[in-house]
């Protein structure tokens, strides 16, 4: 959802914050997505509602001659992020694993990267962050280089890790609910975002002490 947010904020400006029914529609397109969802109107309420309560998103009320409440993502401004940050974790958040080369492509639309090394930089300067935000992960067998991945997402190294599904077979064989995988993804960014912020006081701190 917090990918869907950022997409549209970098793609599609003029229709940002978007409303639920445009969230929704985000949320289950099925072009530039990896995996395919199909989330139900309620469980995107209550995820970014969910969001909200953790702040990392924000309702945005009608205005004068509107009609629909939008919501809007606000990680960017948590975490401090550039455009190359946002772009670089929007396609992370809604793709998957990927090489360096993919994320430049599919990038391109929402960042305009001049070079492989420039995408590389701004990976590793996310990886360099503590907490981590992304990480390289060993490629596979029959693959030609390694591939990054997002680490806001719960179980996102341990999917990175395994082998693809067969046709047909469950994501991961779990039984539960899509809501409560959402719920789960929320606790752990929210942990992650917690010790983010500790940190980030630590060193105001010690700034501070040294004046």
């Amino acid at each position: 959802m917090l990918g869907a947010l950022l997409e549209k904020k970098l793609a599609t400006p003029d229709a940002y914050p978007l409303t639920l029914n445009a969230l929704l529609a985000a949320c289950n397109q099925t072009s530039n997505r990896d995996p395919v969802v199909q989330f139900e109107p309620q469980a995107v309420e209550t995820a970014v509602l969910a969001l909200k309560a953790k702040g990392l998103a924000r309702v945005v009320h009608p205005g004068a001659g509107e009609r629909a409440t939008r919501y809007r993502q606000v990680l960017d401004e948590v975490l401090g992020l550039t455009a190359a940050d946002e772009a670089l974790l929007c396609v992370l958040l809604l793709r998957g694993a990927q090489t360096v080369a993919e994320l430049r492509s599919r990038t391109e639309r929402l960042h305009g990267f001049a070079s492989a090394a420039e995408v590389e930089s701004s990976l590793s300067a996310l990886g360099e962050r503590d907490p981590p935000l992304v990480a390289q992960v060993e490629r596979r067998a029959g693959q030609k280089e390694g591939r990054w991945i997002q680490l806001l997402e719960v179980g996102a190294e341990e999917r990175a890790s395994v082998s693809p599904a067969e046709p047909g077979a469950a994501p991961g064989g779990r039984s539960t609910s899509r809501l409560d995988e959402l719920e789960a993804r929320v606790v752990v960014l929210e942990d992650r975002l917690a010790r983010l912020l500790d940190a980030l006081g630590d060193e105001d701190g010690q700034v501070a002490g040294a004046t």
